[in-house]
């Protein structure tokens, strides 16, 4: 689609109404969503400063619980220490997700080109000569619109935190790191075949020791990928930076943190 053309001013419209929806869902979902007791309600996950060291143990025995910064003992934004540490496992977890989506994307979009059609008009996907990075910079605004619109609503779903079933925020004694299903939005908005987390309902069935080995192996892999991609992005920006992919690295003469700049425009 092209954003000069009116079917590209209604593609627009029609994202603009979607997300209208969608706030209003979060409205609807906050205002009937029971009412937290006022007790706090303990996390399956480790919310103190003592059980971050118990759990830093099991992550990396050598290592063990290294805070240089202190944010485990933190209050962010006037919260409790207990908020803070809610809010920061949370971050951590959800970024090592996002890391390994990347890392893996990174290695596929290296090495396959997909042969079916990207846009509307026949335009083939970007070439697996270009990097990654340069791969991006490639894409049609329409492209990069929908991966954004896509990105935003799983952010603003993710901080719902299943208010509509009754489960608490992160912050507030929920579990870090718990996706909400998609019921509500399949029951009211449209039709969702899989929910992002756990999609074939496997978990169901796995024991509390189980599903506490596979957190342990999902915190060290997020770990270990988000040191993976950052690895990738400054070889390819800046050749020689890490030896190890000096034969693997493509270089880019672009920003890699583009979208992050002031002067960063979508539509240039």
């Amino acid at each position: 689609l092209n954003s000069t053309t009116p079917l590209g001013n209604l593609h627009r419209i029609k994202i603009i109404m979607k997300l209208a929806i969608l706030s209003t869902l979060f409205a609807a979902a906050a205002a009937f969503a029971p009412t937290a007791p006022s007790i706090r309600t303990p996390t399956a996950v480790s919310e103190s400063k003592a059980d971050l060291e118990v759990l830093a143990a099991q992550l990396n025995p050598l290592v063990k619980f290294y805070d240089p910064l202190n944010l485990a003992e933190a209050e962010f934004w006037g919260a409790s220490n207990e908020a803070t540490i809610g809010f920061l496992r949370h971050a951590e977890i959800k970024h090592g997700r996002v890391a390994m989506f990347a890392f893996v994307g990174y290695c596929v979009q290296s090495n396959v080109h997909w042969p079916w059609p990207m846009t509307t008009a026949g335009d083939s996907f970007p070439s697996t000569d270009l990097s990654p990075e340069a791969q991006w910079d490639a894409i049609p605004e329409a492209a990069k619109w929908q991966i954004l619109v896509v990105i935003s609503f799983l952010e603003l779903w993710g901080e719902q935190s299943g208010a509509d079933t009754g489960q608490t925020h992160y912050m507030r004694g929920g579990q870090p790191g718990n996706f909400p299903s998609f019921d509500l939005f399949r029951n009211t908005v449209h039709p969702v075949p899989f929910n992002l987390y756990d999609p074939f309902g496997l978990s169901k069935s796995m024991s509390a020791e189980k599903k506490e080995k596979r957190l342990i192996m999902e915190l060290n892999n997020g770990r270990l990928a988000q040191i993976g991609i950052m690895g990738f992005l400054a070889a390819d920006k800046v050749p020689g930076s890490v030896p190890a992919l000096s034969g693997i690295a493509q270089p880019y003469d672009g920003d890699v943190m583009a979208p992050f700049t002031a002067h960063y425009h979508l539509f240039n």
